[in-house]
């Protein structure tokens, strides 16, 4: 079996890399993908991992955009982390991260609530702040009650405390993923509240500037919705993937390989998706 959305505490998850790989290993998964929020930083230490422990580690990445006012996740996969071209081009995507957390940071503090920015990493001085390290900073503080809590009451896209980040866009995305190779599937596609014909039109537009795939594999996903996606694989010629999402204690409920318990990805899924891959960038 194997998982394709895992996260570290190279974003917002809870295990380092190494921890990630030996725990997915002790799982006895075939393989993860590492798709950290806008980083590739933990790919370095979890391809290591791997190697000790006989497990694959596809190194990816989870990119946010907006498209139409919604915040948007695209996960891109086989990516080089020995690019430094990547690396160079990843900054404008750094930079609107930080810009938009520096205005969380003084919204909150404007109302009294004050955090550091020293202490969203919680020790990890490379980490990327994502609104998982806010909520688990006003919950450690007694600000909120429960992760769940700060997230409603504090982390709402476009509320009064975050803003919706700006000038990422798809389209930002996906010429990024073009330029180096990196095969796209767009993230559990029920989450973002779209009805049917805006989610097609979604998923129309993201196959027009290159997505290949389309996670119908999520934690979040009920059964009718995994076959609808499935069937909306076929319509738009997509190849499905599927994760947990993992992220470690902070979102405890969902476990490495088996989201909330009856999740099983097998290998054919990640066949498939490099069978496409060799096909997209030319090397059968």
């Amino acid at each position: 079996m194997i998982d394709l959305h895992v996260h570290s505490a190279a974003s917002d998850g809870t295990m380092k890399p190494d921890e990630l790989v030996k725990y997915a290993s002790e799982k006895n998964l075939h393989a993860i993908a590492l798709t950290d929020h806008d980083t590739i930083s933990g790919l370095k230490d979890a391809l290591a991992a791997a190697g000790e422990c006989g497990i694959r580690v596809i190194p990816g990445i989870e990119m946010s955009c907006l498209y139409h006012g919604t915040e948007i996740h695209i996960l891109g996969y086989f990516i080089n982390p020995a690019d430094a071209s990547f690396l160079d081009d990843m900054e404008f995507f750094r930079k609107s991260r930080d810009e938009r957390n520096e205005i969380v940071l003084d919204n909150l503090a404007e109302d009294g609530i004050l955090l550091s920015r020293q202490e969203l990493t919680f020790g990890n001085p490379d980490a990327v702040i994502t609104r998982a390290h806010f909520a688990r900073l006003l919950t450690e503080k007694g600000y909120t009650r429960s992760m769940a809590e700060a997230f409603k009451k504090y982390l709402t896209y476009g509320g009064k405390y975050c803003p919706r980040k700006k000038g990422i866009t798809p389209e930002h995305v996906m010429s990024l993923f073009r330029k180096h190779n990196i095969w796209a599937s767009l993230a559990h596609p029920y989450q973002y509240g779209f009805s049917r014909s805006e989610l097609e039109d979604l998923i129309r537009d993201l196959r027009n500037l290159g997505l290949r795939g389309l996670e119908a594999w999520h934690s979040s996903h009920h059964l009718s919705e995994t076959d609808r996606l499935l069937s909306l694989t076929r319509v738009f010629e997509l190849i499905p993937t599927g994760g947990t999402d993992f992220h470690g204690s902070n979102k405890p409920d969902i476990d490495i390989g088996t989201g909330f318990g009856g999740m099983n990805i097998p290998d054919s899924v990640l066949e498939k998706v490099e069978e496409d891959y060799k096909a997209m960038t030319g090397s059968l």
